[in-house]
């Protein structure tokens, strides 16, 4: 009986360390994930699997047109609305609203710092120009897709929330999904050429709605005539911004293969329609017939332009 008494007196302290030791193993594992969590990119777009199949063959410089009430959805007049398209840029508005939802789920703020590597850096333009190892605000970043439409601000967007651009593409694929938008499927972020990236006017038109009904405090981005950036001045892309009575956004998109795209928002008299207008022959036949039909379903323009108020980006 005292022989047992000591032995198990002596055991205690030799026990206690076994479970200091695990203890110690354990934080070890977990301050081991978190650094492989970290540098595979910000969750959850690293975790998001493989894309979906392509939903069928873009047809080259297809033409597309649909008009929508803003608020209700209803279709004002379609043309060609469902057939499959290459979005081109138009594909920016859904990189926007992943980098606003990752904002909005606090894993960054608008003063963050986004990494360019070497891969960003090389994209073709449009382009900041940024260079390998410089990193960008996410204010900056986002101004940049909204109004430059910069191809390498897209892609440093993608590679620092999703680990890749790859896993970013899956991941805006499967928000398409979510959102409703069944014929789309992203294979990059910025809408440069790749047969892979399919989409078609409705599915930008609810993109589009989904955007700015779910980001309300960043509608001032799509806005903007122009943004300064170290020192440079960078005039947006959309023409009809500060030229035609109540455009009020959103983004145009261009590569050869898809001609001219042009997904807008409008506002007169208290009502609000966007106008998806794709495979243009020209930038100015694309936004010619996108005015045409603002002044078709709201009437002509009357009365001085009203801003809308949003969040402010400036340093």
């Amino acid at each position: 009986m005292i022989l047992t008494q000591r032995l198990s007196f002596r055991l205690r302290p030799l026990a206690s360390l076994k479970a200091a030791l695990a203890a110690l193993l354990a934080l070890t594992l977990v301050a081991c994930q978190s650094t492989e969590l970290t540098t595979a990119g910000l969750l959850p777009y690293a975790r998001v699997g493989a894309a979906t199949a392509s939903p069928g063959v873009a047809e080259v410089r297809g033409e597309s047109t649909l008009v929508l009430d803003f608020a209700s959805g209803r279709t004002l007049y379609e043309d060609a609305a469902d057939g499959l398209r290459y979005p081109a840029s138009l594909t920016k508005m859904m990189t926007l609203y992943l980098l606003f939802e990752t904002i909005e789920a606090g894993r960054l703020s608008l003063s963050s710092e986004l990494r360019v590597s070497e891969n960003a850096a090389s994209q073709p333009p449009s382009k900041l120009g940024l260079k390998a190892g410089e990193t960008i605000r996410v204010a900056d970043a986002a101004q940049a897709i909204a109004v430059k439409s910069a191809n390498d601000v897209a892609t440093v967007i993608a590679e620092n929330l999703g680990g890749s651009e790859a896993n970013f593409a899956n991941a805006m694929t499967a928000k398409a999904r979510a959102l409703g938008m069944s014929r789309t499927r992203f294979v990059n972020a910025s809408g440069l050429p790749d047969e892979g990236q399919i989409s078609t006017a409705r599915d930008m038109a609810t993109l589009g709605r989904a955007l700015l009904n779910r980001f309300p405090a960043y509608a001032s981005l799509f806005t903007r005539t122009g943004f300064d950036y170290n020192g440079r001045r960078y005039n947006a892309t959309n023409k009809l911004l500060g030229s035609v009575q109540g455009v009020d956004g959103l983004k145009t998109g261009y590569i050869r293969d898809a001609g001219f795209h042009l997904a807008a928002t409008a506002t007169r008299r208290g009502r609000r329609i966007i106008v998806v207008v794709m495979g243009g022959r020209t930038g100015r036949e694309r936004n010619a017939r996108v005015e045409a039909l603002i002044d078709q379903y709201l009437g002509p323009a009357s009365g001085a332009m009203a801003g809308l108020p949003g969040l402010s980006l400036t340093r």
